[in-house]
């Protein structure tokens, strides 16, 4: 390869113009024929271009087949893959993984390309190799998802359907966070931490060690430079060399730091190419005492990279690999997502990447534990339909596996499908006895407002494991839900002597007083949460007990306030009402006064 020591001298420009415009003809020519052939093994087997010229030309070869399907063009790919030059050898392989996903059937048209493929995944090495793509190219399936955490700090969440008296009573929360019932605690260590993965920094640290790409929103508006209008900049490797870096030498405060800064750069695995160059076409435009904060912070990077290189190769002989692949995937996202060419092209990044249905995963990652590993990420990182195809695929051919079923059952649950979710925990149950997996049929029983079989598998719980509160407020939601106001109260009063600081508790208590007419001591319960914040439901249940305690002026107060202060809408307001209008009139309240003071109510906050 060639070099240059002043990147502005005539034979430079002219060495970049040769690039770009065998860059151009690659990635414009529909079919190779024997000139692209040879131009290729020039680039493949001679040493007239440098590594980052090479891996360039990777990239309009995968970006030509995007364009324009062509066998000769993806043996390309596998040939570049085969040399094993490192930095190439990446990049030729997302593209491979990539481009068959994309032409999923047309490795059925061609056996030749197929047993060439097989061949070459059957030595352990490329097969890691090829794990190590296809679960970073899922990865930017999370791309979206942090970003949204970084800028809102807000877990976009699913909302399920839910018995009204649930919303009412706030009943899924009455007990802490850390004390609910989610994913079962051993079926791995990954679960462990918590069930919301983003919920910590040092979450998103952990995701960041794992190749998930935390920087995409940091960085999305760091692509106007002038660099960026070069189309094949997009792919461009980053290296310390390259006449970006050139501006940091001219630069009065940078310049003592540049190779420091060059080096730091080119060795951090955490972020990619694209927003290297990002990072140093900005760093000029910052002020003198931030350009000099940034000196330091790169001098630091540097160390500690050199002092935990050697370590974490030997922890992962594929950490090299890893880190390119990594570094390369989140390029072409950026490419696909950002880039002002971007709409010429498919986003090969859209949609639900779901590589497991492709033919080329069947044909070459069809043993047990390769499908598996990738059922597990989905799981591991909340995507359960994709887990669910996964899973229901392999339950068909096992029978003994406790965890699978778990598992499956806990997609399905995810899904909403109670049906299916209670018969996968049915078949873990028989195999392998658990307190979680009672506790998870009696959750889909009560979803599907069974609820007495519900309450024999917590009460079957609670006999495991007596102190568990869980379940002890879950046996008395099922009471609850029973219209067993009594018994539901015995175990509300367990969690409450437990744990007297739970607020939440109080809410089923009051309720539940309020149902056996018992309101002198409901209306002591819900005096306690009223210096709390009250939902709209809260205001409605105030309301009822005040209009069974002839308190109407209060009702109505209050009942206006769950609409105007609360979040439901008026029409939601008389749906509740005629939910509880059975047992408003069994409570004593004259049937023909609650449409009367529906009117009312209504009427006067249309006036308002």
């Amino acid at each position: 390869g060639t070099r240059f020591s002043d990147p502005e001298a005539e034979i430079a420009v002219r060495h970049r113009k040769l690039i770009e415009d065998i860059f151009n003809h690659l990635w414009l020519t529909d079919n190779y024929g024997d000139a692209e052939d040879e131009l290729l093994d020039i680039i493949s087997n001679g040493s007239k271009f440098t590594w980052y010229e090479k891996s360039l030309f990777v990239s309009a070869v995968t970006l030509s087949t995007f364009r324009v399907w062509d066998k000769k063009k993806v043996f390309r790919m596998i040939s570049f893959y085969e040399k094993g030059e490192a930095r190439i050898r990446e990049r030729a392989l997302a593209g491979l993984v990539l481009v068959l996903h994309y032409y999923n059937n047309r490795l059925t048209l061609h056996p030749d390309l197929l047993s060439h493929l097989q061949e070459l995944f059957s030595s352990r090495e490329a097969r890691e190799h090829l794990r190590i793509t296809i679960m970073q190219t899922l990865r930017s399936r999370e791309t979206e998802r942090i970003g949204r955490k970084l800028q809102d700090e807000i877990l976009p969440k699913v909302a399920h359907l839910r018995p009204r008296i649930e919303e009412k009573l706030d009943l899924d929360k009455l007990l802490p966070e850390d004390l609910i019932e989610g994913k079962n605690p051993d079926w791995s260590d990954m679960f462990e931490e918590s069930e919301d993965i983003y919920k910590t920094m040092e979450e998103l640290s952990k995701l960041q060690m794992e190749g998930a790409d935390v920087y995409m929103s940091a960085f999305s508006n760091l692509k106007n430079f002038d660099f960026f209008r070069i189309f094949s900049n997009w792919f461009m490797p980053f290296y310390p060399d390259h006449e970006a870096i050139e501006d940091i030498f001219r630069d009065d405060v940078l310049n003592e730091g540049t190779n420091e800064v060059a080096e730091a750069l080119y060795k951090t695995p955490f972020i990619c190419n694209s927003d290297k160059y990002s990072l140093v076409l900005n760093l000029k435009h910052l002020p003198d005492a931030q350009k000099k904060m940034m000196l330091k912070v790169f001098r630091m990077e540097l160390e500690g990279l050199e002092q935990m290189k050697d370590q974490e190769i030997d922890l992962d002989p594929n950490l090299t690999f890893r880190t390119n692949i990594t570094q390369y995937l989140q390029d072409l996202y950026r490419f696909f997502k950002l880039s002002p060419y971007k709409n010429e092209f498919e986003d090969q990044f859209r949609g639900r990447l779901d590589i497991q249905n492709s033919y080329f995963f069947r044909k070459i990652f069809d043993s047990k534990e390769d499908i598996m590993t990738l059922a597990d990420y989905y799981f591991g990182k909340d995507f359960y339909t994709e887990a669910l195809d996964i899973y229901i695929g392999i339950a068909e051919s096992v029978t003994d596996d406790p965890q699978l079923f778990e598992k499956t059952g806990y997609c399905y649950q995810q899904e909403g499908d109670w049906e299916m979710a209670l018969k996968m925990y049915n078949m873990s149950d028989i195999l392998e006895r658990k307190v979680w997996t009672l506790k998870k049929k009696g959750y889909c029983l009560r979803r599907l407002k069974r609820y007495d079989e519900a309450l024999l598998h917590y009460l079957d719980s609670e006999a495991i494991e007596p102190e568990n509160m869980h379940t002890i407020a879950m046996i008395g939601h099922c009471y609850l839900d029973m219209k067993d106001y009594e018994s539901a109260l015995k175990y509300y009063f367990k969690v409450e002597y437990e744990d007297p600081d739970n607020f939440r508790v109080l809410k089923p208590i009051a309720w539940c007083y309020f149902a056996t007419g018992k309101f002198e001591q409901s209306k002591k319960y819900w005096d306690k949460l009223a210096s709390g914040k009250l939902t709209a439901h809260d205001l409605i249940n105030m309301g009822h007990l005040a209009l069974c305690t002839g308190e109407r002026a209060d009702a109505i107060d209050l009942y206006r306030r769950s609409i105007s202060e609360g979040d439901i809408s008026g029409s939601s307001f008389l749906e509740i009402l005629d939910e509880d209008r059975e047992l408003l009139v069994r409570l004593g309240i004259d049937p023909d006064d609650i449409p009367i003071i529906s009117d009312f109510l209504l009427y006067n906050l249309d006036q308002e």
